[in-house]
C-alpha cells in the first residue's frame, strides 16, 4: 500500500494596495534650479581649463594694461593742457585693452565647458538626470555667465589700477567711478561673459572642442578680417554688425561704422547673436542623442 504525502503550501500573497489605489513605483527626484547651478558650478571650477583660461584673462589684462601705459611717450608735450576728458579716454583705453585679447581666452573656455562633456562622455549622466535637457543647459549660461563677468571684471578693475599707477607718473589721472572710464570698465566684463555664453551655444552646437573653437575664432577675427579687404559698400556696411566689432563698439571706445552707432544698439546685436547660438543649441539639444 503506498502513502501518498502531501506538502503544505505557502499562503498566497495578498497584494497590498497603495494609499493612492495605484501601483507602487518610485517617486521621481526633481532637481531645483539651486541644485542645477551648483552642479554645474562644480563641473567648472573642477576642471583645469577653466582655473588657466581666468588666469590667462587676468594675467594678459593687467600685462597688457602695464605695456600699453608704459609705451605712452608724450614727446615733451605739456600734459596739464590736455583737457581731463581726453586723459580718461586714454585710462580707459589702456584698462581695457586686454579685453581684445581676453574675448578670445573666454570663447575657448566656453567651447570647452560642454565639448569636454561630450569628449568624456559625462553628458549622459547629465542628460539623464536632467532629462527636459534645457534646465541644464540654462544652468551651464548662468554659472558661466556669471563667473567670467566676476573675472573679467576683476581684469578691467585691475587693469585700470596697474594703468593709472603707470600713467599717474607722467602725469594723465582719470578715477574709476568717472564716467569716461567706469562704462567701458563694466562694458568690457559684460562683453567677455557675453562672449563665453555664446561660444557655449557654438560648443553645444558643434559638440567638439576643435570644431567649436574654429567657428567661434572665425567668427571673431576671421570674418571681420576678411570683410575689412573686401572693397565693396555691402561688407562695409556688414561690419558694425559683426558680434566683435558690435561688442567693442559697446565700449564707445572705438567704432567700426562712419555713423555713430549707440551704444544699446551694439548691445541688441551682440544679444541677437547669442539668442541663435542658444536658440540653435537648445533645439539641436532636444532632438540629437548624447
Amino acid at each position: 500500500m503506498t502513502t501518498t504525502t502531501t506538502l503544505p503550501t505557502a499562503p498566497e500573497a495578498t497584494p497590498v494596495a497603495s494609499p493612492s489605489g495605484a501601483d507602487a513605483a518610485p517617486a521621481a527626484s526633481r532637481l531645483s534650479a539651486t541644485g542645477l547651478i551648483r552642479s554645474e558650478w562644480i563641473k567648472l571650477r573642477s576642471v583645469r581649463s577653466t582655473v588657466w583660461s581666468y588666469a590667462l584673462l587676468v594675467a594678459f589684462s593687467l600685462g597688457l594694461a602695464a605695456v600699453m601705459s608704459a609705451s605712452l611717450d608724450l614727446q615733451g608735450a605739456d600734459v596739464s593742457q590736455v583737457p581731463a576728458a581726453n586723459q580718461a579716454i586714454f585710462v580707459a583705453q589702456a584698462s581695457t585693452f586686454g579685453v581684445f585679447f581676453g574675448q578670445l581666452i573666454v570663447a575657448v573656455l566656453g567651447v570647452l565647458s560642454i565639448s569636454g562633456e561630450y569628449s568624456t562622455g559625462m553628458i549622459r549622466s547629465t542628460l539623464a538626470a536632467v532629462p527636459k535637457r534645457l534646465p541644464a543647459l540654462w544652468a551651464k549660461v548662468v554659472v558661466l555667465f556669471g563667473t567670467t563677468f566676476l573675472v573679467g571684471l576683476v581684469s578691467t578693475v585691475g587693469s585700470h589700477l596697474v594703468s593709472s599707477a603707470v600713467l599717474s607718473g607722467k602725469g594723465l589721472q582719470a578715477g574709476l567711478f568717472e564716467p569716461t572710464v567706469l562704462f567701458p570698465v563694466l562694458g568690457g566684463a559684460l562683453y567677455l561673459g557675453l562672449i563665453a555664453v555664446f561660444a557655449l551655444g557654438v560648443g553645444t552646437i558643434v559638440r567638439n572642442g576643435a570644431g567649436g573653437i574654429a567657428v567661434v575664432l572665425g567668427l571673431l577675427l576671421l570674418v571681420p578680417m576678411v570683410l575689412q579687404l573686401i572693397p565693396a559698400a555691402w561688407a562695409t556696411s556688414l561690419l558694425p554688425y559683426l558680434i566683435s566689432n558690435a561688442g567693442i563698439n559697446m565700449f564707445g571706445l572705438m567704432s567700426f561704422s562712419e555713423v555713430p552707432i549707440a551704444w544699446w544698439v551694439d548691445l541688441l546685436v551682440v544679444l541677437g547673436w547669442i539668442a541663435a547660438s542658444l536658440i540653435g543649441a537648445a533645439a539641436l539639444l532636444k532632438r540629437r542623442d548624447a
